[in-house]
């Protein structure tokens, strides 16, 4: 079955497109001041005023200079289907102050997204602060309406993909990641949406099987300790038999094959003593149950005196009968050390039975990792093909948030700043265009925004470029490619032509294609070299224009 695709390809209808993921995610999922706005607005008269917002974000998460942008197709979900029913106009009714008029509530029922414009830089890219990820168009009671789900819908989303792909990143291209986070993730929808949002930054699989269901995200997972523990001796094995892969005849004591290849192992690798023979028991039972599928957690006992010695018994004998095991999973203890040292008795396997391909079978590590301990691990050197991560990659436990916001930049076409005292916090106002510059070795080298109005940067054409807020900040750039960002994902009742929302693998890859697109230093660990965010100098001089107009004059006495 394949990841179906949402999204209007021109006019959208509320029947083309389904719901959010999570049935929580409806009109009420906001804070109340949306609602005691969208009623003063109403009283004023204001309601109906045409208000264009900005969401963007001010700083890179994790210490990082980059980000991932995700959560979009779940707004667009959310204003396809964006309707309070009776019940809920009820409550709101109920929250308010006994003196709003009945005629609001009349309002609220006929309150749609009809209206509503959205544009957004697609789904899955590389974003930076200031630069907007999405632009909302329309009617300023309806846009404030849906502020707190959108940045609730983009804020963890965001977050958690770039996690995903800074762990990614450290890990390098030929590992596999598997995200096992779901037991640790904040509720059942921060397990969900983290499986998704992980595998959209760049992992491979995911151990949960809701998401596996909703999102066809491929699926990992074996067996735990308690597997293991749960068996006391081979005696507790009934059935012993398993047919040959060819199905061309049957092992009837497969159970014995297994003691056999032990005791070669054994005496091969000059071990004394046995090896714990409930584990034995526990592997042996799980390959009659997976015998195409065999991976064995082999740290319950002792990695190198039992599991190693005991899994390899069993892919021996399932070998014999024609079967090609995966690997095993370590989950404690000194990874760097032990992934080597499983991997030379894998070889050692491999030369004193002949068995092609033994020396290379997957060896993958869990055990609470993250970034830093995927870069200690690299820097030590180690032999883990694979990397079960959960924990610190679902919480985001290195930074509790991305710090969405959702700010007014024009109203009845009059553009609109907020100032503040941190200047990191004054808005870029007025409807823009925002360009990805791209330099002669194809990197990116600026995102500039501009008016809506200005002519669109040209290819081979010089412009300059400045930082919105510091003056002797400013660079001339000759672009070899120019790239817009935001393209038009709901038209409300305009005739803007539509992009559709791709399916999540085509978002995955994007995210990954745009990752490498990255000069080297904007994604390094340690002292990223912060990529340049500008506006144009027609918007640059505005902007302070209009801080100026705005921000009272003091009087000294």
């Amino acid at each position: 079955m394949e990841a179906k695709e949402n999204g209007p390809s021109k006019k959208p209808s509320n029947s083309a497109i389904d719901g959010p993921t999570n049935p929580m995610v409806t009109p009420l999922l906001t804070d109340l001041y949306q609602f005691t706005m969208a009623y003063a607005y109403w009283k004023a008269g204001k309601h109906q005023e045409r208000a264009v917002f900005d969401l963007y974000f001010r700083k890179n998460p994790f210490g990082g200079e980059y980000t991932v942008f995700a959560g979009l197709e779940e707004c667009i979900r959310f204003i396809a289907n964006f309707k309070l029913n009776e019940e809920e106009i009820d409550f709101v009714r109920e929250s308010l102050s006994s003196s709003c008029e009945d005629g609001f509530f009349d309002y609220l029922r006929g309150v749609d997204c009809s209206d509503v414009e959205v544009y957004a830089i697609p789904e899955g890219s590389v974003v930076f602060p200031k630069v907007p990820l999405m632009r909302v168009e329309g009617p300023i009671a309806v846009v404030q309406l849906l502020e707190t789900p959108f940045v609730n819908l983009i804020n963890y989303a965001s977050l958690v993909s770039t996690n995903a792909a800074r762990h990614r990143n450290v890990a390098g291209k030929s590992k596999t990641l598997l995200e096992f986070g779901l037991r640790r993730a904040q509720g059942p929808d921060g397990g969900v949406g983290a499986s998704k949002y992980c595998y959209m930054g760049g992992f491979d699989a995911t151990s949960n099987v809701a998401a596996g269901k909703l999102f066809r995200i491929p699926l990992r997972g074996t067996h735990s300790h308690a597997f293991v523990s749960s068996y006391m001796s081979l005696d507790e094995i009934t059935d012993k038999s398993l047919r040959r892969k060819d199905g061309s005849s049957t092992c009837d004591d497969f159970v014995s094959l297994v003691q056999t290849w032990l005791s070669k192992i054994l005496l091969s690798n000059g071990f004394f003593g046995e090896t714990n023979q409930s584990e034995l028991a526990a592997f042996t039972s799980y390959a009659l149950a997976f015998p195409d599928n065999f991976l064995a957690l082999v740290d319950t006992y002792d990695v190198m005196r039992s599991g190693i010695p005991n899994f390899c018994a069993v892919a021996l004998a399932l070998s014999d009968l024609g079967y090609k095991v995966v690997g095993i999973r370590l989950d404690s203890g000194d990874l760097a050390y032990l992934s080597c040292e499983v991997r030379k008795f894998f070889r050692s396997i491999e030369m004193a039975f002949g068995v092609p391909g033994f020396g290379k079978l997957t060896i993958t590590a869990s055990n609470d990792l993250n970034e830093e301990t995927l870069d200690a691990l690299n820097k030590q050197g180690h032999e883990v093909d694979a990397f079960g991560i959960g924990t610190y990659l679902v919480t985001c436990y290195a930074q509790a948030a991305l710090g969405v916001v959702f700010k007014l930049v024009e109203i009845n076409n009059q553009p609109r700043i907020k100032l503040s005292e941190d200047v990191s916090k004054v808005s870029i106002p007025c409807k823009k265009r925002s360009y990805r510059l791209y330099g002669k070795e194809g990197y990116p080298l600026v995102d500039i925004m501009t008016g809506e109005n200005e002519p669109s940067p040209k290819v081979g054409e010089r412009i300059l470029c400045r930082h919105p807020f510091q003056e002797s900040k400013r660079a001339y750039v000759v672009p070899q490619q120019v790239e817009e960002l935001l393209r038009c994902y709901w038209p409300g009742s305009s005739d803007t032509k539509t992009d559709t929302l791709p399916p999540l693998r085509d978002i995955r890859e994007r995210c990954i294609k745009q990752l490498e697109q990255m000069r080297p230093d904007h994604m390094r660990r340690l002292n990223p070299t912060p990529y340049k965010v500008s506006v144009s100098a027609k918007l640059y001089d505005f902007i302070h224009f209009l801080w100026l107009n705005e921000a009272p004059v003091g009087e000294l006495q």
